[in-house]
Formats: structure tokens, sequence, C-alpha cells
């Protein structure tokens, strides 16, 4: 396909930076096709496109990881590689969620409203089930509980869909990018809804203030958490490679891959208590 031949999924680990165009690429031309193609579905469909264009190159970095199980000899070698895999990973989803910031930001409405109608509807329920905890009063701890759980059940999932569909997590990261991006174009508008009778200079620093504050509102924790998938995901993928390609067996594979289980656990953690107490100070 011509998307997939643009990128050497060899040399991105030197150049992950080339994932956030790839990201972006990805997603500009995901959402294009599905708005004028399937406009009904074009909220999922265009997850389904990015993912569509992504995975081969992600399928061939996890096989190349998995492959590096098997020559490496020092665990903190090993991990050091898949740290590069990691990177262009994030990268990846940084352009996913840039590209669909914009479009959401700059599209008209009724554009919007059709491609984002689906993420809007999942932001609302979070939202409802947040509002719910803190008008009920339940304590900060209980609610680090219940926001590590629902964690714990996207990364549970991030590791069977690796298990079964090889990089099957991608889908899940790329629906939870859609998703941070509307929260993130809905907050930049809401901040440049204040300053609307702003002009020439005033509005461009508004709007760059505004976005930023949107940017890491969801970020200071989104990255933990969206690198505890990513390693669940590495996980996942190196486990169903090696299971295809009868390598199980060696302790090596078990090993790295119970590593990065462990790692993605701990990122999630650092993610849940910087949500629910570090974030709501710094954005109160």
């Amino acid at each position: 396909m011509v998307l997939e031949s643009l990128f050497n999924p060899f040399s991105v680990k030197k150049r992950p930076w080339e994932m956030f165009i790839a990201g972006f690429m990805y997603s500009i031309v995901g959402m294009v096709l599905s708005y004028f193609v399937f406009r009904e579905i074009a909220g999922i469909l265009m997850v389904f496109l990015i993912v569509m264009a992504a995975l081969p190159m992600l399928y061939s970095s996890v096989q190349n990881e998995e492959e590096l199980d098997l020559q490496y000899t020092g665990e903190f070698k090993l991990l050091k590689e898949h740290t590069k895999v990691l990177i262009f990973l994030i990268f990846l989803f940084l352009g996913i969620t840039a590209a669909l910031v914009l479009s959401y930001v700059f599209l008209p409405q009724p554009v919007v409203d059709s491609i984002f109608s689906l993420q809007e509807k999942a932001i609302l329920n979070v939202n409802q089930n947040i509002q719910g905890h803190i008008t009920g009063g339940i304590a900060r701890l209980d609610f680090f509980v219940k926001i590590l759980i629902n964690n714990l059940k996207v990364l549970f999932f991030c590791l069977i869909f690796s298990l079964l569909y090889g990089t099957g997590a991608i889908f899940i990261l790329t629906w939870n990018a859609s998703v941070i991006a509307t929260a993130i174009g809905n907050l930049v508008k809401t901040e440049l809804a204040q300053t609307a009778s702003l002009v020439g200079l005033p509005f461009v620093a508004a709007y760059f203030s505004a976005t930023t504050l949107s940017f890491f509102r969801y970020m200071t924790h989104g990255l933990f958490e969206i690198a505890a998938y990513f390693v669940m995901g590495l996980a996942g993928g190196i486990i169903s490679i090696a299971i295809i390609k009868h390598n199980l067996q060696e302790d090596k594979v078990l090993i790295d891959a119970l590593d990065l289980i462990f790692i993605s656990f701990g990122l999630l953690i650092i993610a849940a208590v910087i949500e629910v107490y570090v974030t709501p100070m710094l954005f109160a």
C-alpha cells in the first residue's frame, strides 16, 4: 500500500520523529475518507483506517523486538532497545492526537459533529461518572482506586488484543487518541469562546495559551497512561509472535515479556497518582 510504504519500519527507531508525521498523515487521510465515504459511522471508521495504515509498520517493529529477545543476553540492554520502540510509538500517538485536535478546532461544526460524535458521547459518560463521585463526597483515595481499576481494564484489553492479533492494542490506543483529541479540542474551543472579542495578536496569544493549557491538562498524566498501554501492547505482541514462531519455550522471551508487563503496571500507577492528586492542583 502507498501509505505504509512512505516510512521504513527498520529506520524509525533511529528517527522516531518521523512517526509523528506518519500519525498526522494517517489521521488526516483516514478522517477525510471516513467522512466522505461512510459519514454515518465516520467516527469509528476513521479509527479503523488509521489502524490499517499503521498496522504493517507496527507488526514489523514488534516482530523485530521479539527477535532481539533471542539475540540479546542482558535484560537491561534489551529494555533499552524496547525504549526506542516506545518512543516512536508515543510520537505516533502524538501525531494522531495533533491531527485530530486541529481538525476538531478548525473544521466546520457540522463536520465535527459527524466525525467526533461517538468520542463526545464517550467523554460525556466519563465526565458524568467523575462528577457523580465529586458530588457524592467519596474520598480521593476511593476515586484513585476507581481510576486505577478502570485503567487496568484498558491495560488488560491491550494485552488480550495484542495476544490475539499481534498488534491489536493499536486499535484501543488509536481510539483513546481520538477521545483525548476531542477532549483537548473541546477545551480549546471553550477557552477561545471566552476571548472571542479579541482580535489580532491578543487572539493569537489566547489561542496558543488555550492550546497549551488544554494539552497539558490531559497529557500530564496521559503520556504515562499511554506509555503503559504501549508497553503492555508490546509485551502481548512479543508473546503472540513467539507463540507463532514456536519461540515461547525460550526463557528470555518470557522474562522480557514479564518485565514489560510489570513496567506497564508501574507506569499506570504513576499515571493514576498524577491524574487524581497532581492534575487537579495544577489545573483547578
